[in-house]
């Protein structure tokens, strides 16, 4: 039945209504008067299961329409039925579950990347500790097979300390890595000296560089604060300098210079190493990048890697400036 029909059941009702209560009021033979409650009860009921009808319809359609819905997002297509600025029940229905599924699929692309990335981490230290543990390996067996003479000994001692000394390092900057990565580190950022921090940072690259003779310079006011963690700034400071003693060569020089700012206070760690292409001045800060020229140096690639992501969780930031040749410039920017 069309909908024209069903609208015109409550006409039909009205109608059978006041035939009742005319012929009540003028007082027609009781026959006439049941015949009239009689239409007036049919009306009711037809009205009833015309609206059932209706409504299992609509009910219908709307179930209809969510498992076209489902099928298409399912499929990865439009939904043909989704009309997002419709104010409808079935719109908005619908408008969620295009959104849950969003939602989903975004959850999902999350877990890829999530899975993707610790397959590359697993990959990556699979790659750095394979060099030092065969060397342990092989050392240890020349040892244990051979009879050397004690300063043959004492070299391949010296040697495996070394390899046993770059493992260990190893160790220590994953698990700085993991710390950092997964938030378990806990900052105590706090208005402190920066000068205490700076020769904090410096004090652990002194020897290193004693014994390639660079010179280290400060230029920082002992008076000058800022807010900033001084244990995990002197970290992140540390790898900085700790980068620029193992490319700089003998003879050279490293200054650190601190200038406030507006907003930021920046401190400079410029040295007279072998520089950076520009082209790869992103690729620095990437975990275990280490550029060709500078693969024959000591060190795993792990620690302007992890300065960015302590300075950057104090809402600061690393930038570089370089000339291939002449020398690098990290400058580091908190805020004041």
């Amino acid at each position: 039945m069309s909908g024209d029909g069903t609208a015109r059941i409550p006409l039909l009702l009205v109608l059978s209504a006041l035939l009742l209560i005319l012929l009540g009021t003028l007082e027609f033979s009781a026959v006439l008067l049941r015949l009239a409650a009689v239409c007036l009860g049919l009306s009711v009921l037809l009205l009833t299961l015309l609206w059932k009808r209706r409504q299992a319809r609509r009910e219908s359609d709307f179930a209809n329409s969510v498992c076209e819905t489902l099928d298409a997002l399912m499929r990865g297509r439009e939904p043909e039925n989704y009309r997002p600025y419709e104010d409808s029940q079935l719109s908005k229905a619908l408008g969620k579950l295009v959104q849950y599924h969003d939602q989903a699929q975004a959850g999902q692309r999350q877990s890829e990347m999530d899975r993707q990335t610790i397959q590359e981490l697993v990959s990556d230290i699979s790659h750095q500790v394979k060099t030092p543990m065969t060397n342990i390996r092989m050392f240890t067996d020349i040892l244990r097979r051979h009879e050397l003479p004690e300063e043959k000994r004492a070299e391949v001692l010296a040697t495996l300390a070394a390899q046993v000394h770059k493992l260990d390092f190893l160790m220590q900057s994953l698990i700085k890595m993991s710390r950092l990565e997964a938030g378990t580190f806990t900052l105590h950022v706090e208005e402190a000296s920066l000068y205490d921090t700076i020769a904090q940072a410096a004090g652990g690259v002194l020897a290193a560089a004693n014994r390639k003779r660079i010179r280290i310079t400060v230029d920082c006011d002992s008076r000058e604060t800022v807010r900033h963690d001084p244990k995990w700034t002197a970290e992140a400071l540390g790898n900085l300098l700790d980068n620029a003693v193992k490319y700089t060569p003998e003879g050279g020089s490293i200054c650190i210079s601190v200038r406030p700012w507006q907003f930021y206070t920046r401190i400079d760690v410029a040295d007279t190493g072998m520089g950076i292409p520009a082209a790869h001045y992103h690729d620095v800060f990437k975990r275990f990048y280490r550029a060709q020229p500078s693969a024959a140096a000591e060190g795993v690639g792990l620690g302007l890697y992890l300065a960015q992501g302590i300075i950057s969780r104090q809402k600061g930031y690393i930038s570089v400036k370089s000339e291939v040749g002449k020398g690098s410039t990290f400058s580091v920017f908190l805020l004041r």
